[in-house]
């Protein structure tokens, strides 16, 4: 494989990455997404800039599911694409939400928002003694739509699930996330702590670490 831009416009492994699209439209992804990204010289332009439509997440995994957002991103704007699967896995829900987390509550017939998933999950979860939980990422980004060579980084962000919410920052689960070492709920750190030690901060630098060791 040549180096620098392919025929279709695709950036070639060993080339730098200097443009990438995420291929999400949560507001809050793309603030820690492109806080971290920048440091490291890449500009991240949301997807819906470019009238990217969400693509489907019909698979059990994260990473199937973080690859088919990044292809189809890359695929319809012709350009490098970072995606990201990521949600809270419980322990003593067997590891629910999981890829469900965004929806977590539509599965029970109730709307899609941060306040009815927090909901149910608070719900499920009365009376357990186990409140161990994680976030879990997992990121892919392509190159172009048909990279045979996907570069795929994971972060697990470990904590426990309080009854009741704490903080006003973050989004989704943030207010009932608690790190037992900080003593905070995730919602209660400052964006920059946050970015700093968070499940997608680990997944980051392990995929910039990736992407260094190409150049």
């Amino acid at each position: 494989m040549s180096e620098g831009r392919q025929g279709n416009g695709a950036i070639a492994s060993g080339s730098p990455l200097t443009k990438v699209v995420l291929a999400s439209n949560n507001a809050g992804k793309l603030r820690e997404f492109a806080a971290l990204l920048g440091a490291a010289g890449i500009e991240l332009i949301p997807q819906g800039e470019l009238n990217v439509p969400e693509a489907e997440e019909p698979h059990p995994t994260f990473v199937e599911n973080a690859l088919a957002k990044a292809r189809h991103a890359a695929k319809l704007t012709g350009l490098p694409a970072l995606a990201d699967d990521s949600g809270l896995c419980v322990r003593a829900l067997r590891g629910a939400p999981g890829v469900y987390s965004a929806r977590y509550a539509q599965l029970a017939g109730g709307e899609k928002s941060d306040a009815a998933n927090n909901a149910r999950l608070v719900s499920l979860l009365k009376g357990e003694a186990d409140r161990r939980a994680y976030y879990y990422c997992v990121l892919a980004l392509v190159r172009h739509a048909d990279d045979p060579e996907p570069l795929i980084a994971e972060g697990r962000w470990h904590g426990e699930i309080l009854d009741a919410p704490r903080g006003r920052h973050g989004f989704g689960y943030d207010p009932y996330f608690f790190l037992p070492s900080l003593n905070a709920s995730a919602a209660e750190l400052e964006p920059a702590v946050k970015n700093a030690g968070s499940h997608r901060a680990m997944a980051l630098r392990q995929l910039l670490a990736r992407l260094t060791e190409e150049a």
